[in-house]
């Protein structure tokens, strides 16, 4: 599907959120509230305005919207810059035509080039591998609370990034208002 992904403008805001409401609709392991999460990471240190990015229909109709924002990874005294992966989101009518990766890809990308160098994704475990998401547990990184294995996921953006990094993740505090 022929789209266009790009930054995401503060007066779009409103409508994001009320595409991600949406996206969020249907789905089993959803609490419903991903757009406030995301209005609050935007309020937040952790926010990176060029990581919150928007994907338009050729009617330049915003339908999908991607967000990467700070995290750490603390051991005791040993902190490292993280991102995390949260949400992804796509208007019901526009899922399952790879809208949602491409998102993924170009965030990535992006990040990448701005000198991050590994991603933390809550996600899907079947969906986020296809993107080189593995365990996060292969490099003893732990959520700060209980999940599955198989779903808190690490990316190494550059070669070797985590070799040697462990530790729990720190989420923004946006993430537990």
């Amino acid at each position: 599907m022929d789209i266009l992904i790009r930054q995401e403008l503060t007066t779009e805001y409103n409508t994001t959120e009320e595409i991600i409401k949406r996206a969020f609709l249907n789905e089993e392991y959803s609490d419903k509230k991903e757009h406030l999460l995301v209005n609050r990471i935007r309020k937040s240190d952790a926010f990176i305005p060029e990581l919150s990015l928007v994907a338009l229909n050729q009617g330049k109709d915003v339908i999908g919207h991607i967000l990467l924002s700070k995290i750490k990874i603390v051991d005791g005294d040993n902190t490292v810059n993280s991102l995390a992966l949260a949400p992804v989101s796509v208007t019901p009518e526009y899922q399952k035509k790879g809208i949602g990766s491409q998102l993924i890809h170009v965030a990535l990308k992006n990040a990448k080039d701005r000198g991050f160098s590994s991603v933390i994704v809550l996600g899907h475990k079947d969906f986020y591998p296809k993107f080189g998401f593995k365990p996060a547990s292969l490099w003893n990184i732990q959520a700060p609370f209980e999940v599955p294995d198989e779903v808190f996921m690490a990316l190494e953006l550059t070669h070797h990034s985590l070799k040697n990094v462990q530790g729990v993740v720190h989420y923004s505090k946006a993430f537990s208002d």
